[in-house]
């Protein structure tokens, strides 16, 4: 599905509605397992870890540092203008729980792994995307 800005919109289902929901709350809504406490990113009906169905979401501190990143220089959508930074964030919750994203607010020549970023959205119709900035100090 894609809006009017030509942005291409997730599909909302169950298990993802609260991920892409809980940007309009301010808050960054990540599934959680009951059992073994493991953060469990796409949400799933099941733990991956420990296989337990008692997972669903909790709020995450929406801080974290980038993993690893790419910059693109292709058009490939309008909603897009090049050139825009492609990062996975490692959240700080856990180690190994990475979201692949957008990185804003900042130059694409300061971007550098390990880099501390935090949350922001962007709320286009249903949902709020999350996005990550550089936290400044």
């Amino acid at each position: 599905m894609s809006n009017q800005s030509g942005r291409v919109l997730p599909e909302v289902t169950g298990e993802s509605r609260d991920f892409w929901a809980g940007g309009f709350e301010g808050e960054l809504r990540i599934y959680r397992c009951q059992s073994c406490r493991g953060w469990i990113h796409p949400p799933v009906g099941a733990c991956w870890q420990c296989r337990s169905l008692d997972v669903g979401p909790e709020v995450a501190s929406g801080k974290g540092t980038v993993a690893a990143f790419t910059v693109n220089h292709h058009p490939w959508l309008p909603a897009f203008p090049p050139p825009y930074v492609i990062a996975a964030v490692e959240l700080e919750e856990q180690p190994g729980l990475r979201l692949t994203t957008c990185l804003v607010e900042c130059d694409i020549d300061e971007v550098v792994v390990g880099m501390p970023v935090e949350v922001v959205f962007d709320e286009q119709d249903d949902v709020a995307i999350p996005f990550f900035k550089p936290v400044r100090a």
